[in-house]
């Protein structure tokens, strides 16, 4: 019998394996939450199978994405990056990296992590939609409107709505697996 998923992930092993394995599942862990934030930024404008393929070059190039290390990277880390046919070479998101690695240890320090800060935006529960054709999740909801304006405001770049709804999907503070998927109920 087979394996019933949603159907935007059917048919490319790489997407099943992320799906059944790591996608809407709630993730707490800050190195975590950050790693998912800079694919997500990256990704804009661009599938998330592009970035998933290119994910392990990602965490050899951003020091698999240590954000404390991030923060200090100087300009001729962001150089070195830009020459590394191995990642997404946009000037402005490699630059964004850096900033937002920097804001994102500045909410550590006013949260305790930034975690807390992340999921208080949904009182610590997932939000557990009932979708039945992944093609009618939304691209952004008034939450992620909110959460992305936060975000802006305390200096984060590449955080636009869209971007933040794809994180809070990928990270499980919303499920939006199709009610028929196997994981629907598992996360």
């Amino acid at each position: 019998m087979k394996t019933q998923r949603c159907g935007w992930c059917e048919g490319d092993t790489l997407y099943e394996t992320y799906h059944d394995e790591e996608w809407g599942v709630p993730v707490r862990d800050d190195d975590t939450l950050f790693e998912f934030l800079i694919l997500e930024t990256f990704q804009a404008g661009l599938s998330w199978i592009t970035v998933l393929r290119k994910r392990e070059n990602f965490r050899k190039a951003f020091d698999n994405f240590n954000y404390k290390k991030i923060a200090k990277y100087d300009q001729s880390k962001l150089d070195e990056l830009l020459q590394n046919e191995g990642i997404i070479r946009n000037k402005l998101k490699v630059k964004a990296t850096v900033t937002n690695a920097q804001a994102f240890m500045a909410i550590q320090n006013e949260f305790g992590s930034f975690s807390s800060y992340i999921w208080g935006f949904v009182n610590d529960k997932p939000i557990k939609n009932k979708l039945k054709d992944y093609r009618k999740a939304p691209a952004n909801t008034p939450l992620s409107d909110a959460i992305s304006k936060d975000l802006k405001k305390r200096g984060f770049k590449f955080v636009g709505s869209t971007v933040v709804y794809a994180h809070m999907q990928a990270t499980g503070m919303v499920n939006d697996h199709e009610v028929s998927c196997f994981r629907y109920d598992e996360v």
